[in-house]
């Protein structure tokens, strides 16, 4: 049979026992072996998690700032009026306005990647649901993007927050940083976002909560990491 898997592909495969879990720094530096495509790799943590999204009390969604960022500048585009949409300007939002805005997205306009909603907004903002909903971008209470504190949301945004959620799976995926990273700097970001889900854990979970999880880049094959010494 032949094998389509492109010779990068197979170099890279060669490097990671996918049945062995490894130790943090490890499974790291063995991510950034394996990013070797043309540009800066996203680092990602993929966690797979002893809870039934299905129930209400399992839901897992939140958000928070990683220690070093993402790596990525996110544009925070702002729904607000009057002194709050001035706040959001100094703050270093990329896009602040009302309805301007809201007709522009319906006009298919997404050149953005968070959205930020003062609460007085959000009645006109919810009719946005159907557009923003699918991407992901929809304004939430539970991850900080429906709110007064506008200059603190869009900050945090900006020095490299991410939200987390637990999808119908039970996984829950979260960008981790770039491949150009230090290893330290990428294991300060992954333990960060375990010790958060640690902290978030559902009471009425029961069993095993943390299963497994895995370091990946953007090309990269699934690298298991050894989460015992995380377990409390």
């Amino acid at each position: 049979m032949a094998n389509n898997k492109s010779k990068r592909q197979q170099e890279v495969e060669k490097l990671v026992d996918r049945f062995k879990a490894y130790e943090t720094s490890e499974a790291i530096s063995l991510a950034k072996q394996t990013a070797k495509a043309n540009f800066d790799e996203t680092v990602e943590a993929a966690f797979r998690l002893g809870v039934d999204p299905k129930k209400a009390d399992q839901q897992i969604r939140g958000a928070m700032v990683l220690p070093h960022g993402t790596g990525k500048t996110q544009r925070v585009l702002v729904f607000a009026k009057g002194e709050k949409a001035k706040e959001a300007e100094a703050a270093g939002a990329d896009f602040v306005g009302e309805q301007d805005l809201i007709n522009q997205i319906n006009q298919g306009w997404f050149d953005f990647d968070v959205v930020v909603a003062t609460p007085d907004m959000m009645a006109e903002v919810g009719k946005l649901g159907r557009v923003l909903g699918p991407k992901g971008l929809m304004p939430n209470p539970k991850t900080g993007t429906v709110t007064f504190e506008i200059e603190k949301a869009v900050q945090e945004i900006k020095a490299g927050k991410v939200e987390y959620r637990v999808d119908k799976s039970a996984n829950i995926h979260v960008p981790i940083g770039k491949a150009s990273f230090d290893e330290q700097t990428l294991k300060e970001n992954f333990d960060a976002l375990t010790e958060e889900l640690f902290k978030v854990k559902p009471q009425a979970t029961k069993g095993i909560y943390m299963k497994n999880a895995a370091v990946s880049t953007t090309m990269g094959p699934g690298i298991k990491v050894d989460i015992s010494s995380y377990k409390k």
